[in-house]
């Protein structure tokens, strides 16, 4: 699985006037509902904010990964957010957060739900991969190296 697949060029977004946690998740709620026709916008940032309620989704090094299921998706959907300015995220190193990767997929897809995520970890631990991540100037650039990344490269 390539983690691009995941995104779509409307579903990429560089921002600068993210001032919080609670307004990154609205935003990426938005981003998905645009794809996820029988999803609202209130009801994918609901589900989002719920999880993180269980425990923050923040991994560390600014990179947090949002993530709900949802009887409503019909698929696996993915958004990315890159932030000028980090927000309080919760994160277990207590770093703001920049760069969000906001995933919902179907209630029943519990094996693809945690494949995924476990992809994403992998992607983000890359210190490489962050500070290209970081580096770059819009959106078609982030989705490029989103897609250009190997997810099948050895652990």
């Amino acid at each position: 699985m390539n983690i691009g697949d995941l995104l779509a060029p409307e579903r990429v977004h560089c921002q600068t006037d993210v001032s919080s946690k609670k307004r990154a998740l609205e935003m990426l709620g938005e981003m998905l509902s645009n794809h996820l026709p029988k999803l609202t916008q209130g009801e994918i940032f609901d589900s989002l904010l719920a999880r993180e309620r269980l425990g923050s989704t923040g991994l560390g090094h600014g990179v947090a990964i949002p993530h709900g299921r949802l009887a409503g998706a019909s698929e696996a959907c993915a958004a990315l957010l890159k932030l000028e300015k980090g927000v309080d995220y919760d994160a277990p190193d207590s770093e703001p957060v920049d760069i969000l990767f906001a995933l919902v997929v179907p209630a029943d897809c519990t094996d693809e739900h945690l494949q995924i995520l476990a992809l994403l970890a992998r992607m983000f631990s890359d210190p490489e991969t962050l500070a290209r991540l970081r580096s770059t100037s819009g959106p078609s650039d982030l989705l490029t190296l989103v897609r250009e990344w190997d997810t099948e490269a050895p652990g």
